[in-house]
C-alpha cells in the first residue's frame, strides 16, 4: 500500500470509529449504562464516582447521573470503600452483571451477523486487533490523565 493509500486509510479511523458507536445495537441509555458498568467490572481496584467519570472521559455530574440511574435500576450500589472507610465506591450488583452478560450476547451477535461474510481468520484477527486496541487506547487514557495531574 502506498504511503498516501495508507494515510487516506488511516485518516479513515476516527470517523469509522464514531459511526462504529453509533451503530452497536441499543438504546443511548443501554449504551451508558453498559459503559458504566463495563468500567466498574473492568476497575483493578475500588472506583469512585470520580474515578468513573475520568476513565469515561465526561464531567462529574454526567457521571453522577448516570450512577445515580443505575443504582435506582439495580444495577449498581454505593460501598464504603476498604482501604479509607470515608470514601464511597461503586459496585456491580448481581443484576448489574446480568446486565453486562446480556449486553456482550447482544453485541457478540450483532457482530458475527455483521461480519457474517467474513473468515474465520479474519473475524478472530478483528477481535484480537480491536480488544488490543481498546487495551491500549486505556492505558493511553490514563497516561495522559497522570500526565494532566503533574502540571
Amino acid at each position: 500500500m502506498s504511503s498516501s493509500a495508507e494515510d487516506r486509510l488511516l485518516d479513515q479511523i476516527g470517523p469509522a470509529l464514531s459511526r462504529l458507536r453509533r451503530r452497536t445495537p441499543a438504546a443511548g441509555r443501554d449504551l451508558s449504562r453498559n459503559l458504566v458498568l463495563n468500567v466498574v467490572a473492568d476497575a483493578p481496584g475500588e472506583l469512585t464516582v470520580g474515578g468513573l467519570a475520568t476513565e469515561m472521559g465526561v464531567a462529574q455530574p454526567v457521571a453522577s447521573r448516570t450512577v445515580a440511574a443505575c443504582i435506582a435500576d439495580g444495577l449498581l450500589r454505593r460501598a464504603a470503600s476498604q482501604a479509607d472507610g470515608r470514601r464511597t465506591v461503586l459496585e456491580l450488583t448481581d443484576r448489574g452483571e446480568a446486565e453486562r452478560v446480556r449486553f456482550a450476547a447482544e453485541q457478540r451477535e450483532a457482530f458475527e451477523d455483521i461480519t457474517a461474510g467474513w473468515s474465520p481468520e479474519e473475524r478472530t484477527q478483528f477481535a484480537r486487533l480491536l480488544v488490543r486496541y481498546t487495551t491500549d487506547a486505556g492505558a493511553w487514557s490514563r497516561r495522559r490523565v497522570a500526565g494532566e495531574g503533574t502540571r
